[in-house]
């Protein structure tokens, strides 16, 4: 099971057992992690699920793709090169470690 390490704007960090196939944004709100509102509840149409991926970590994400990209012009928070929504990250043994900074606004 490959695991997801979660930062708060906070500071506490958050490490996840997350099912294959499941998103981060889905492992996140399962396990009640604070900043993930999630509104849409992954349907890629509100960006309350914006995170940012961790310098070391993003080759293993891919990039993301035309809609994403625009839906995280609307996020709350700043956006910066290494943007995603988690909702859009789907889980694989790839993944293992991966590290994310949840933005400070949602």
């Amino acid at each position: 099971m490959p695991k997801i390490i979660l930062r708060s704007p906070d500071g506490s960090e958050h490490t996840l057992d997350a099912r294959l196939g499941a998103s981060v944004m889905e492992t996140a709100v399962k396990h009640g992690v604070p900043g993930i509102v999630a509104e849409c509840g992954g349907a890629l149409s509100c960006a309350t699920c914006h995170v940012y991926i961790a310098e070391s970590c993003i080759g293993m994400t891919g990039q993301a793709d035309d809609f994403e990209d625009e839906m995280l012009d609307d996020a709350a928070a700043e956006r910066k090169p290494n943007s995603r929504l988690s909702c859009q990250i789907r889980m694989t043994d790839e993944l293992d470690g991966l590290e994310i900074d949840i933005a400070p606004e949602q």
